[in-house]
């Protein structure tokens, strides 16, 4: 792992027993409201969710099937210079955009080199930056690494699904969580949670050592934000700490 990698911190809002699923809470809580504050006050270079959550942002047709020319896996970027980036993790190029921005951030798509020219034309076609971190499965630490190098990206905000927040963790990524802890339950089996894993990931434990409480404060609502700064035995030690 490069030692100039971002700080990474994960942003969530949960229900007490650590689901995500906003519409299967009981009662209903205003969560999107709150996250957004605390997303605002942490201001990240960048955030950074898997691809699931980003094809809810989607807006676009399919892409061409075919190109007719090929391009390079290096990286492009189709602007360098805002304030923010919002970066999703699309290893197979699944989303067709149909747009170039989500918030005013510009969309940055990683992606592996096994995606198709098509992709990466329909991509440069409406304006999307992307670049590659892996062959064929993606390398997070690579994707931070390069966040770092081309654009810059020194605090990176973390916000899901689960499943890539749980792969950030397994690989000893995240440095600081922030939950936004809503009054709310969902008690049902099969909704996402803050931290997930596939069936052949599910013994595969994050190198966590410790986790410290640095700051709590009540919200609206009755909605709690705890911070915690995580300890992670192999990320520490690859770098030299």
């Amino acid at each position: 792992m490069s030692p100039y990698k971002p700080q990474v911190i994960c942003l969530m809002a949960s229900s007490v027993d650590g689901r995500t699923l906003h519409s299967r809470w009981r009662p209903k809580a205003v969560a999107g409201e709150l996250f957004e504050r605390v997303h605002d006050e942490l201001a990240g270079d960048a955030w950074l969710v898997g691809r699931v959550t980003g094809q809810e942002f989607a807006k676009g047709k399919p892409y061409p099937a075919s190109a007719k020319e090929s391009f390079p896996r290096e990286p492009w970027f189709a602007r360098r210079d805002a304030k923010a980036h919002g970066v999703v993790l699309d290893a197979r190029g699944k989303i067709a955009w149909g747009r170039s921005e989500i918030g005013g951030d510009p969309i940055v798509v990683v992606l592996t080199e096994a995606v198709a020219d098509a992709h990466l034309a329909g991509l440069r076609s409406e304006g999307v930056s992307y670049f590659f971190a892996g062959k064929s499965e993606l390398d997070l630490a690579l994707a931070l690494d390069i966040l770092h190098r081309e654009l810059g990206v020194k605090r990176l905000l973390l916000e899901g699904g689960g499943g890539t927040n749980g792969a950030f963790l397994r690989a000893g990524l995240i440095d600081e969580f922030n939950l936004v802890l809503c009054p709310a339950v969902d008690g049902a089996k099969g909704a996402p949670s803050v931290f997930d894993s596939t069936e052949a990931e599910a013994d595969h434990r994050a190198p966590v050592t410790s986790m410290n409480l640095e700051s709590s404060r009540t919200l609206d609502g009755g909605a709690m934000l705890l911070r915690y700064r995580i300890h992670n035995g192999l990320a520490e030690a690859a770098v030299g700490r």
